[in-house]
């Protein structure tokens, strides 16, 4: 099933933040863990200015978002499904209880913990949510100075090339040198949000690689070493995170 043929109108959003984030999870945590400190270490070394941070597929997930807080001027939550889109408005003002304990791990961090701002104050401060296609991204080029893509490219479509496409369009929407983290479920069969069905498109360690590779000149690709407990369906998950490349030049032409 191709991403234009699935019913995004349909996205239990309030079904799926019950399920994957009442409580933090093993998981997450693990996320959470390795992505604050990639971020807190780049910007730890670089000087002041404006930085303008993306989350590619938000979803109705806001700890990517909230992993850019500290670090960023304005954060743009790109999302496709008009379910989601409305979960995010709601939770600009203030967001939910629930998303407190992802906070509190990211603030395991000393930069993070440093971070004196109200976060409900600063994520209503600087956060906008865009509805739009991640397949439409080209049109900005290398606008964000950091990016974040959880659980998307694998999860929208059962087709490898929309996977890589998927994964493309995030990365040159991201300025050179930016830094970026992105997570995708192992061997994914698709997914329910309530009663509704949604693809997956089957990728492992290698494939994720091989869809990076291209547009980044330095990152990591590893497994998590914690179960897949989530839902059925998926073996494990994979997170990368690293630096926008400064060139495209290994970009296979035609």
């Amino acid at each position: 099933m191709k991403n234009a043929e699935v019913a995004w109108s349909a996205f239990d959003s309030i079904a799926y933040v019950d399920h994957n984030y009442s409580d933090l999870q093993a998981e997450d945590a693990e996320i959470l863990t390795i992505v604050r400190d990639h971020f807190a270490g780049h910007f730890r070394n670089q000087g002041v200015g404006p930085v303008y941070g993306i989350d590619v597929g938000a979803g109705a997930n806001l700890y990517p978002a909230l992993s850019m807080l500290p670090w960023c001027d304005e954060i743009t939550l790109f999302e496709r499904s008009p379910s989601n889109v409305a979960y995010l408005e709601s939770q600009v003002g203030s967001y939910a209880r629930n998303w407190d304990q992802f906070w509190d791990a990211l603030r395991g961090n000393e930069d993070y913990a440093a971070f004196e701002t109200d976060p409900r104050a600063r994520f209503r401060e600087v956060v906008k949510v865009e509805q739009g296609n991640i397949f439409g991204l080209e049109r900005f080029g290398g606008r964000w100075s950091m990016g974040t893509m959880f659980f998307v490219a694998e999860s929208m479509t059962s087709s490898y090339q929309e996977f890589t496409l998927g994964v493309e369009r995030f990365m040159r929407a991201l300025a050179p040198g930016a830094p970026f983290a992105a997570a995708f479920m192992e061997h994914s069969k698709g997914y329910h949000t309530g009663e509704q069905f949604f693809p997956a498109c089957d990728v492992g360690e290698g494939e994720v690689r091989e869809s990076l590779e291209p547009f980044a000149d330095e990152f990591k690709v590893q497994r998590l070493k914690s179960a897949a407990v989530v839902r059925d369906g998926y073996s494990g998950m994979i997170l990368s995170y690293g630096w926008r490349g400064n060139s495209d030049a290994q970009v296979p032409i035609g």
